[in-house]
């Protein structure tokens, strides 16, 4: 792939790129430039948007702002990186695996499994489809959520591990990666019930042994190839997987919010730390049980608080 990324973009796509640079003058440093409108420059990439339209990305991590800012928050395509495999005969009919909720104190586990083929996966492309991670607004998640079940029907299977199951099978595993990759394999043997033509699921490498999502592997799933690699959610089966992985877990998470009474943060952050220590405060641990992963260390911490 080239090292140097052109691609001729609207005014309004120019003034919208400059406004999420500036929103994040902390990783980006913005300038001006010479015959341009602007440049900016970040870890490992270089951004310069002329007056002609043309906006040229370059660096050695341009893939990243390409796959991950580029495309989903200023074009709403997908395109970097797919177009020769696209038009080649040997493109794969594959699945894809990828989790939501693993690092949220509050909500589920969500694993999903999608299998794709050459024409669906064109179609999921032109829609936008891309890692969940990247697209910041609800609103388009389930959007696309929506999309990938009415492209992909029934090829595609959802498991939601809530919170009383999942605080249970992790005292049971007492490891968060055999509880994944349990995960991983009941997602996997849903949807080859449903689309036993599939023959190659790839999935994200959470862990640094190979072999714990294989060794979870059912009847099914043992018959498959399974590849594992970092930042698998750039293919397209694994990035629709994560959308709908991601829709059904802030869905849920918005169902749990009305439970106990109040609007829970994502992630695990100070936000989070707030909101459940008020929850433990006014209704006790029990209650804030409910709807947490007891094992975060968040919790230990908000028992010494109260």
């Amino acid at each position: 792939m080239a090292n140097v990324y052109t691609k001729e973009i609207s005014k309004e796509q120019a003034a919208k790129l400059k406004e999420y640079l500036e929103k994040n003058e902390h990783l980006y440093e913005l300038g001006e430039l010479n015959y341009g409108l602007f440049k900016a420059k970040g870890d490992g990439v270089v951004i310069n948007a002329y007056n002609s339209g043309k906006l040229v990305v370059q660096g050695k991590n341009m893939g990243d702002f390409i796959q991950f800012i580029l495309e989903p928050e200023i074009l709403h395509e997908v395109s970097y990186g797919y177009e020769t495999e696209l038009m080649l005969e040997s493109f794969q009919p594959h699945a894809g695996v990828d989790e939501s909720g693993k690092g949220d104190f509050f909500g589920p586990l969500v694993i999903a499994a999608v299998y794709v083929n050459r024409d669906n996966a064109k179609k999921l492309m032109e829609l936008g489809v891309a890692d969940s991670k990247s697209i910041k607004s609800a609103k388009k998640i389930f959007e696309l959520a929506k999309a990938i079940k009415e492209e992909c029907g029934s090829n595609c299977s959802v498991i939601t591990i809530g919170n009383d199951a999942y605080n249970r099978m992790y005292n049971s595993f007492k490891n968060l990666n055999k509880l994944l990759a349990w995960g991983h394999a009941k997602s996997i043997e849903s949807m080859l019930e449903k689309t036993p033509e599939c023959g190659l699921v790839i999935s994200d490498q959470f862990a640094r042994n190979k072999n714990v999502i294989k060794n979870a592997l059912m009847e099914k799933g043992q018959q498959i190839e399974l590849q594992q690699m970092h930042k698998a959610e750039s293919d397209i089966a694994v990035a629709a997987a994560s959308i709908l992985a991601r829709a059904t877990f802030v869905f849920q998470l918005n169902k749990l919010s009305e439970k106990l009474g109040c609007e829970l943060p994502l992630g695990c952050g100070k936000k989070v730390k707030e909101t459940a220590f008020k929850i433990a405060q006014e209704n006790g641990i029990e209650f804030l049980d409910q709807g947490i992963k007891q094992h975060f260390k968040t919790r230990s911490e908000i028992i010494k608080q109260l």
